[in-house]
């Protein structure tokens, strides 16, 4: 029997990358803006009056589609990257759109949390990127979390775990830079790449913990931090019941609830509205379920209707094509 090699070409491969990223910026917009008019609902509320399609106006007073905070500061890294790696350049972008200049839906911030308002305002007096966000305990938020998709793509071709963590660290730095935080967001950042590598989503996660266990078995890492981290990487975090996982805007509750959504439903609809009926932060937790499932399921997994609502969507897709270009 004759077996052909199938192989893609160079404009084929742009096209895979360009459809990977659109779906993965729409996606984690999309599931932004299931949460917005719902955020901080409580799960009792949401399981008598669930979120079951997009609509407007709700908490914040904001149309239908209006994506908030999460999905602008993606945009804003995505928008750098697209001119290559410069932490300066990033942090600009942030306190750009914090100036209402770049990447809000109507022209105006409406949410932005009290960390990265003060990393913003940092940056803004001109200090270190890197040192802008917060290093206590308390600074563990989920605000640099739900902006870090982006970087997968930067990354996808980097074989160096060690380039891997440091990138992931400045960025998430620029305004969360707490080691959990840092940790949070590389925990993410490997979980896509394996997604990336078309792979089964059991199949990603397992090998995500493996890379994570191999990572830090030669690190001095505070074992007390390590150890906070055992839902996801020791143990399997689809196997807890829904009433122990938790959806604040602390950055673990956030990892675990979209790991959570993700591994336990069968397509991009479902793992938002999963995500988004847990109630609480439930914008971010939306965004970041959707990226995942975005990348998982691909665009056409998305609802179009979703899609056709989101604001800016034009724009969005243009992002997705100028990045795409810049990595290819």
């Amino acid at each position: 029997m004759f077996y052909s090699h199938c192989t893609l070409t160079k404009k084929e491969e742009i096209n895979k990358m360009k459809n990977k990223i659109e779906s993965a910026l729409l996606g984690l917009a999309v599931g932004d803006a299931l949460g917005v008019p719902v955020e901080f609902e409580s799960r009792t509320y949401l399981k008598e009056n669930p979120v079951t399609d997009m609509f407007g106006f709700g908490t914040h007073h904001q149309p239908i589609g209006t994506w908030s905070d999460d999905s602008s500061l993606a945009f804003c890294l995505a928008e750098s990257l697209c001119s290559g790696y410069n932490l300066n350049d990033i942090a600009r972008n942030f306190v750009k759109w914090y100036s209402a200049e770049l990447w809000t839906p109507h022209g105006q911030v409406f949410d932005i949390g009290i960390a990265t308002r003060n990393a913003i305002l940092n940056i803004a007096k001109g200090h270190q990127p890197d040192l802008c966000g917060g290093f206590s305990e308390s600074d563990n938020g989920n605000g640099s979390l739900m902006r870090i998709l982006p970087l997968v793509f930067y990354l996808q071709k980097e074989n160096d775990i060690e380039i891997i963590y440091q990138k992931v660290k400045e960025v998430s730095s620029i305004t969360h830079a707490h080691f959990r935080s840092v940790l949070t967001c590389f925990i993410y950042i490997i979980f896509c790449l394996e997604i990336l590598k078309d792979k089964d989503k059991f199949e990603a996660y397992k090998d995500m913990k493996l890379i994570l266990s191999k990572f830090l078995e030669d690190k001095k890492y505070n074992p007390a931090e390590i150890q906070l981290f055992d839902k996801i990487l020791k143990n399997d975090i689809s196997k807890y019941d829904e009433d122990q996982i938790q959806s604040s805007g602390y950055v673990l509750h956030s990892l675990e609830a979209s790991f959570w959504c993700f591994l336990n439903s069968d397509s991009y609809e479902e793992t938002v509205l999963r995500a988004v009926n847990l109630g609480g932060d439930t914008d971010t937790t939306g965004a970041i379920a959707g990226g995942l499932a975005g990348i998982y399921y691909g665009l056409d997994d998305i609802p179009h209707k979703w899609i056709e609502n989101l604001v800016r969507v034009k724009d969005i897709k243009d992002l997705a094509e100028r990045l795409a270009d810049k990595i290819k």
